[in-house]
């Protein structure tokens, strides 16, 4: 029976604005593209990171910019240089906001008395993001790389969360949106996952494991209820529709 629940961080409770300040800097170099379009291309160039690159996308950005700036806009079949985009600087930056679930949905589970905590791969800032986005009081407990030293797929950082939260990993499920960093790094330990993909194996058509997809955090509830084997018919059925 699962009795506690693990999220991750980034794409999974919170989210950039990124397509939105990347499609006004485009513009301003008279590039038209869609949201659509720019949101499709941000999710290839991080599959392909996470794929080919485990870890370096929770890494010091400039390890990384340019290769994922040239990878962008690529899949974007544009031809920008560092220098067309340094002649349209501005002090624009996208922000992390909470999805529109995220909170319906902590709040639900914290009411039916599971257990909630996060293990992320962030620096310093995650406790701003969390605290900022009125996330930090769902938690029960809160796990980030750059305060233990240690980085997800480790297994270390999920034995850590498992000792602080005094749970059994059969008793926890993870929910993230890095096949190589969270289903994998869960798996290690022996916890159950749910992975987060908004383009169904778009993306990450390489994988051959049975792993439940959803689009986003606004599915997680329906797929718990549906997961009735694993985790009790009747109690799911009371946390979606109660």
């Amino acid at each position: 029976m699962i009795s506690y629940i693990w999220f991750d961080l980034g794409y999974t409770l919170v989210n950039l604005n990124r397509e939105e300040v990347y499609q006004q800097k485009l513009h301003k170099l008279g590039i038209v593209k869609s949201f659509d379009e720019i949101a499709l291309a941000y999710h290839l160039t991080d599959k392909y990171f996470m794929r080919e690159f485990p870890g370096l996308l929770g890494k010091d950005r400039s390890l990384f910019a340019d290769q994922y700036f040239n990878r962008l806009n690529n899949n974007l079949n544009l031809s920008l240089t560092k220098s067309d985009w340094a002649s349209h600087h501005d002090d624009v930056k996208p922000q992390w906001h909470a999805f529109e679930k995220t909170i319906p949905t902590l709040k639900a589970l914290k009411e039916k008395g599971l257990g909630v905590g996060l293990i992320s791969n962030w620096d310093q800032t995650a406790r701003t993001v969390l605290d900022q986005n009125h996330i930090s009081g769902y938690l029960d407990h809160i796990v980030i790389s750059s305060e233990v030293k240690i980085e997800k797929p480790d297994e270390r950082i999920f034995l850590h969360a498992l000792e602080q939260a005094r749970v059994k990993a059969e008793e926890c499920l993870y929910v993230g949106d890095n096949y190589y960093d969270d289903v994998v790094g869960s798996k290690k330990v022996g916890m159950a996952s749910i992975l987060i993909n908004p383009y169904q194996r778009v993306g990450i058509e390489e994988l051959s494991e049975q792993v439940p997809i959803i689009a986003n955090i606004s599915e997680l509830l329906p797929t718990l209820m549906g997961m009735d084997k694993q985790l009790g018919d009747s109690r799911w059925h009371t946390l979606t529709n109660g």
